[in-house]
């Protein structure tokens, strides 16, 4: 019989979304009658259609694929230059990030988690708390953690807490960690690093020779102009971050799959006998290995995005999530509650009422308002007395989950 990896057995309980949605099934087959009546605030998943400009470029690429002259097969595993070039003009122009440092992939949570098969073992990793699951649990399946304890923190992990007090954006650690999670805008408490806070980050990270991985996901929700969209705004952060961003969330890809990862050349890791090795270099190779790129129709709609038209597109799709996430904040502050978030990101985080933990929160909120929303415990234990409400939904539903809120927690 082979032997398995039994780093997965340390993961205790299931992944926090699976988890809501047992939870959802249990009571709708209890409860039949509000099946119907259910709004979903919880998985951060978008619900408005694709940009047409996307969907044009797309039917567009199909067609080609069935015409013999312009049909088209494996693609290059880092990209096609027409999207990596788009996305270096467009994105990344001002802080000079060349198109052959811009990986495509199928998705930044592929991405964040695949990016510590080219990092050994023995590294001191550091994981904001609370956090997006996927940073914790794929350090636990590449067994660079302990056992978790009875707030489920996991040993060999250093947790940051985030909390109102910092504004969700965590103190430099006082000890020597090789590897950094940052997530601005945050998922879940939708809050954002200043410019000095970040400037203070990579001159941690310079001077103890880390690597910060910075999850931009939700960096076009940014309304403010101060706030950094990128990490590579920072000086000196080439030479110490990777950058992962997607069009999940601006150009509505979480059903059709598309990211793309920052890796300059600039930045090096050191082998076991010492040598500086280019970690662009390690992930290109393991990229080559072991996926054969996004599609190309898929990339050919992601180009699309950075067209005038489809900019216009994406600029309507979040002020409309944008708009749902005003609506949330404000009827949260309307009945007493403290409310962070849904300024720069489309998540608005929640205090819950005094004596409600989180879970107890998802269980009113369904039970009472039929709104599934996500308990903060679920990313970390400093995530415990809050909830997340996703913006992601239409006007119509935005509005009612307000109302329901409202006559059930005023």
């Amino acid at each position: 019989m082979p032997r398995i990896n039994d780093n997965f057995l340390k993961l205790k309980a299931g992944y926090l979304f699976p988890e809501i949605a047992r939870r959802v099934n249990a009571f709708t087959e209890a409860n039949p009658e509000a099946a119907g009546k259910l709004i979903r605030c919880g998985i951060g998943d978008v619900t408005e259609p694709l940009p047409e400009s996307v969907r044009k470029a797309m039917h567009e690429a199909v067609d080609e694929q069935g015409n013999r002259e312009t049909f088209r097969g494996y693609g290059p595993e880092q990209g096609y230059g027409f999207l990596r070039e788009a996305i270096a003009e467009n994105q990344f122009q001002s802080v000079g990030i060349s198109a052959d440092e811009i990986f495509i992939s199928d998705g930044s949570k592929c991405d964040t988690g695949n990016i510590l098969e080219i990092f050994g073992p023995g590294n001191k990793i550091a994981i904001t708390d609370p956090v997006y699951p996927v940073y914790v649990d794929t350090n636990v399946m590449a067994g660079n953690t302990g056992e978790a304890d009875e707030n489920g923190a996991f040993a060999g992990l250093v947790y940051l807490p985030c909390t109102a007090e910092n504004n969700f954006v965590p103190a430099i650690p006082d000890e020597k960690v090789d590897l950094i999670y940052l997530c601005y805008p945050n998922n879940p408490t939708g809050a954002t690093a200043t410019r000095e806070q970040l400037v203070a980050w990579v001159a941690y990270a310079r001077e103890n020779n880390a690597v910060i991985f910075y999850d931009a996901a939700y960096e076009a929700f940014i309304q403010e102009d101060d706030v950094p969209r990128s990490i590579f705004e920072i000086e000196g952060a080439k030479e110490c971050a990777i950058e992962f961003r997607s069009f999940s969330k601006n150009g509505g890809f979480t059903g059709v799959r598309c990211a793309y990862t920052v890796i300059p050349k600039a930045l090096k890791g050191t082998a076991e006998d010492g040598t500086e090795v280019s970690l662009h270099q390690l992930w290109s190779r393991r990229h080559s290995t072991k996926f054969n790129g996004a599609s190309y129709p898929v990339q050919r709609g992601a180009a699309a995005v950075f067209s005038d038209q489809g900019k216009k597109e994406v600029a309507a799709l979040i002020e409309h999530y944008m708009g749902n996430a005003k609506l949330l904040r404000e009827v949260c502050q309307k009945i007493g509650l403290s409310v962070f978030g849904g300024v720069n990101a489309p998540y608005v985080w929640v205090n819950c009422p005094e004596g409600v933990d989180s879970w107890g929160m998802f269980d009113r909120m369904l039970e009472e308002a039929n709104v599934v929303i996500t308990p903060g415990a679920g990313f970390g234990a400093a995530g415990e007395g809050y909830f997340r409400i996703s913006a992601f939904n239409s006007r119509a539903n935005v509005e009612e989950v307000c109302r329901r809120i409202e006559e059930n927690l005023g």
